[in-house]
């Protein structure tokens, strides 16, 4: 039973991080019926960008509590605003030169960008991991069972803690505010939403700025979890987020959360029962099995077609 409890932990810590970068997904595809490709790779430049400024203002483990706090809050906004800044210019260059064009070429040009960012960041970074000495340490004892402890550690806390912060706080948004009441009818039609005095060029690109900053928050907890990163990482990280917001039900802000969970608790049980080789084909299976008998996804609306 111990085992199985910490398995369910690790699981939704990574399921908290694939949400993370899963809601920057279905934002953008709830606002204009298109994939960001390039999602994955805002998401690693989150990291390196977390990393390098982690590294330059000197802060460990053995720093203060208050001191680990206010350096991790800074470092957090600079790499929010740098990540904001790429969001923009993806949607600036990538999509909405092309929006109007067959639906296929914004997908090619974001797919562009995707490969343009990675190999960039290989090039000024090397293509080796860069390692990060644990900085959020601590734990609690949950449960001892036949000589295995379960721990709770304390990144693990931040990191849910943040997710579910971060999902009411724009669920909020989106539900209550003029910039998400915007957002609702673009996604509707967004001709008739500008007819109506709606800016729905400003729109799009709130809403890939936002999604970039929340990818920035994914990639600071994936650092601090793991300690280690590399370039790679967002392409690895971002087929995880976009399968759970398929699997969620693509467009739905709860649904990412609810299908990032899933993917993350498959990979964790898997791993800890079965070979960890084959946890992606369980995940990417268990996802085949929910769209077949439930297209939309476990929370998705089905789509209506205009005419």
């Amino acid at each position: 039973m111990a085992y199985f409890v910490q398995q369910l932990i690790n699981g939704i810590t990574l399921g908290a991080i694939y949400g993370l970068i899963a809601i920057g997904y279905t934002m953008v595809y709830g606002i204009i019926g298109m994939v960001n490709f390039a999602h994955g790779e805002v998401f690693m430049i989150g990291s390196f960008v977390s990393l390098i400024f982690i590294l330059l203002l000197g802060v460990t483990g053995a720093s203060s509590t208050i001191a680990i706090v206010l350096i991790l809050v800074l470092v957090l906004a600079i790499a929010m605003t740098v990540t904001a800044v790429w969001g923009w210019t993806v949607e600036r260059l990538a999509y909405r030169p092309l929006r109007g064009s067959f639906r296929l070429a914004p997908l090619i040009s974001a797919i562009g960008m995707s490969l343009f960012l990675q190999n960039l960041v290989q090039v000024a970074q090397g293509a080796r991991s860069k390692p990060l000495a644990n900085i959020i340490q601590g734990s609690y004892t949950i449960m001892e069972e036949d000589g295995f402890t379960t721990q709770l550690s304390n990144i693990r806390i931040v990191i849910i803690l943040v997710t579910v912060t971060l999902m009411a706080v724009f669920t909020y948004l989106i539900a209550r505010t003029p910039l998400g009441r915007a957002q609702r009818a673009c996604e509707q039609d967004a001709k008739m939403a500008s007819l109506l005095g709606v800016n729905v060029d400003q729109t799009i690109s709130l809403t890939f700025v936002m999604g970039a900053m929340l990818a920035a928050v994914g990639g600071m907890m994936f650092l601090l979890y793991y300690g280690s990163i590399d370039f790679y990482i967002g392409f690895n990280a971002g087929i995880k987020a976009f399968t759970a917001a398929v699997l969620g039900g693509i467009g739905s802000l709860p649904g990412a959360i609810l299908g990032g969970l899933f993917i993350g608790l498959v990979e964790a049980l898997w791993s800890g029962y079965f070979t960890v080789e084959f946890k992606d084909v369980a995940a990417y299976s268990i996802l085949a099995l929910v769209l077949i008998f439930m297209p939309s996804g476990l929370l998705g609306r089905p789509q209506v077609e205009k005419v």
